[in-house]
């Protein structure tokens, strides 16, 4: 057992590669100043598309960047609502003639609720 030991180093602690012979990437500072006053300062790779807001690590608040980097406005659609979807697939004098023709199954009693159709009818007997 004792010649399956680990000796040496921890697992995972330490990397014992050396950094000679190796060219980092190009990188560039990107300073946001916070809406609550805090500046600081992002290092990116200069080939990344630097983003117009960051968010803030001190109070968590929208960061916009110091070097001029407009947001890009989104064109938002008008949120649909049910009756914008229903006038899709059916017209106002559709929806007309459907709604008539419901009521006056509903006023019938063919179709609705069972307790509305009884009272209905008690009062139909009682003025006969």
């Amino acid at each position: 057992m004792a010649e399956r030991t680990l000796r040496g180093a921890r697992l995972g602690g330490q990397s014992f590669e050396d950094e000679r012979g190796i060219e980092f990437a190009a990188r560039q500072q990107v300073g946001y100043l916070c809406t609550h006053g805090h500046s600081f300062e992002i290092t990116m790779s200069i080939e990344a598309d630097v983003p117009a807001v960051w968010e803030c690590p001190r109070c968590g608040a929208e960061a916009e960047s110091t070097s001029g980097i407009e947001r890009e406005v989104k064109v938002e659609k008008p949120q649909r609502t049910h009756w914008d979807m229903l006038l899709e697939r059916r017209s106002e004098k559709e929806l007309e003639d459907i709604l008539t023709e419901r009521l006056e199954l509903l006023r019938g009693g063919e179709i609705g609720p069972a307790h509305l159709h009884r009272t209905g009818r008690k009062r139909k007997a009682a003025n006969a």
